[in-house]
């Protein structure tokens, strides 16, 4: 076997480096110049069952409209939380181990960093009894009033050099 970078045979043991993304072998001299190829655990060959894949007709809850009232999570959220919980006076690992979450999950809520998930966001409206969405629909905001004859010279200002 010779070594792929200076073409010398290779006595002894050979090494597999990676340079630029490809791999060589090489001798023990040339291993230096490149990255050792961490030996790469066997990949298990077993299958898991996959279940039928079956055609969904559409993905909205039957006899709802598209333009239909719906729950929103309200802007807030992390202070309604905060408030809500200093209230009661829960820590967060208190507050945590009664809705079966982790104490971090309760602070980045609270410093808004995540949007809350249905499934927490119920939790956390049962434990402290707060409302986390508003409902809100086509009332809310309606296109109508940009569809007479606005334009967009109407809306930006437009500033000459």
């Amino acid at each position: 076997m010779q070594c792929e970078i200076c073409g010398a045979d290779i006595k002894g043991p050979s090494s597999k480096i990676t340079i630029d993304g490809s791999e060589l072998t090489v001798c023990p001299r040339c291993s230096q110049y490149g990255k050792n190829v961490e030996k790469r655990a066997p990949v298990s060959r077993k299958v898991s069952p996959v279940a039928p894949v079956t055609q969904r007709r559409s993905t909205r809850p039957a006899g709802k409209r598209p333009d239909a009232m719906s729950d929103e999570l309200v802007d807030d959220y992390d202070r309604i939380i905060r408030e809500a919980r200093e209230k009661k006076q829960l820590s967060y690992e208190e507050l945590a181990t009664r809705i079966k979450e982790k104490a971090a999950l309760i602070k980045k809520l609270e410093r808004g960093e995540i949007v809350p998930e249905e499934g927490v966001r119920k939790k956390l409206e049962r434990e402290l009894d707060i409302r986390l969405t508003e409902r809100s629909g086509e009332d809310d905001w309606s296109g109508e009033r940009l569809n007479k004859g606005t334009t967009l010279g109407d809306i930006v200002t437009i500033k000459k050099k």
